[in-house]
């Protein structure tokens, strides 16, 4: 019921409370006579940094039916709020009462054959920064920019480099910042790093190019990190169709052979982790809760696994957690993720904002 006063209680991740309420769909830790109680290990809603719900892998746009199948998916998985990394269409007016919420974050932008076919814009760098602000103004106060791809222009020789020239990336930064949204980039390679840095990017994702000072300086730097764990273990299947580009094949097999490595690095250098599924169509088996748990299984703690899918995600990505007031965005466990990262893929109770989801 839309109104129906809950009592959340048990172990609240995240916060020093131990109990609190749901009223009107809204949190508040003012004790409510005669709530329903729900008990279990309480976390804010999953958030799910990396998401496709609006992709189409061909020309044709993907229906609504399908985007509303993606998202109540979504919503099963206690993901109360994704974040659209990228997508050709805008699927906010879907995203409705008990459906996971969407930030938007426009097209990906990238360069002619540099990228996924149908997925971005695609432009030369120097309408980099004018097409920045245009996807700026569509999103939700984020932006996707796509930083290295394969360059298959050098035959055999071919491999991962990056797309822009670091004064276009400075530019772009600069124009997406003063249309109040932040950047997000993909990238691979090492060789893209520096420059996002240095133009100021607001968060990475995958980053499996990443150094140790790299990490080091993005953490001092806010920068945000999304690994997407998930993906970055496909680097077997790419390489096995690169069979034209030996170097390239190369080096996406080095890359996820470092891949335990590379995650305990980004623990330890103190990054801003969140967590994403990079799912689009195929959430059901690839969605968060198959994300976390490999996170897990690749020496991730569960911990800081729960925490960058839950709460700290949240705050770092400006979205409410236990604030007094907030939408009330839950998931509720009937036993502990952090003990069993497997009780992430059966949630007991979702609630978004306020009302219990219905699997």
């Amino acid at each position: 019921m839309a109104n129906e006063a809950i009592h959340l209680t048990g172990k609240l991740r995240g916060t020093s409370q131990t109990e609190a309420w749901i009223d009107r769909g809204r949190l508040t830790f003012t004790p409510i006579p005669g709530a329903r109680d729900v008990c279990g290990w309480i976390y804010p809603g999953l958030v799910d940094a990396h998401a496709h719900p609006g992709v189409s892998h061909d020309e044709i746009p993907v229906s609504d039916d399908e985007v509303i199948r993606r998202l109540a998916v979504m919503a099963s998985q206690g993901v109360t709020t994704a974040r659209e990394m990228g997508a050709q269409r805008d699927v906010s007016h879907l995203a409705q009462t008990g459906r996971t919420k969407v930030i938007r974050s426009g097209r990906h932008i990238a360069r002619f054959k540099r990228y996924i076919r149908h997925l971005p814009v695609d432009v030369e760098p120097a309408d980099l920064p004018r097409e920045a602000a245009r996807q700026a103004r569509r999103g939700d106060g984020w932006i996707k920019i796509v930083g290295d791809w394969i360059d298959r222009s050098d035959g055999s020789c071919s491999d991962l480099r990056p797309l822009w020239p670091r004064p276009a990336l400075i530019e772009a930064v600069r124009a997406a910042h003063d249309e109040g949204a932040r950047v997000a980039v993909h990238t691979f390679a090492t060789e893209t790093i520096e420059d996002l840095l240095v133009a100021g990017v607001d968060c990475i994702e995958h980053g499996t190019g990443m150094t140790w000072e790299h990490m080091r300086e993005a953490s001092s730097r806010g920068i945000l990190i999304d690994p997407t764990v998930r993906q970055i273990s496909t680097f077997p299947q790419i390489a096995a169709q690169a069979t034209k580009y030996p170097v390239y094949r190369t080096r996406m097999l080095a890359m996820y052979e470092r891949q335990r490595e590379h995650l305990a690095m980004l623990v330890e250098a103190g990054s801003h982790l969140l967590m994403g599924s990079d799912s689009n169509e195929d959430v059901a088996d690839k969605g968060m809760p198959a994300e976390l748990i490999l996170a897990v299984a690749m020496g991730m703690p569960p911990s800081r696994v729960m925490a960058g899918a839950s709460y700290s995600g949240r705050r770092l990505l400006g979205l409410p957690s236990w604030e007094e007031g907030a939408s009330a965005d839950f998931v509720v466990y009937n036993a502990d993720p952090e003990e069993n990262i497997e009780e992430v893929t059966r949630p007991g109770t979702v609630f978004i904002d306020g009302i219990a989801v219905k699997f």
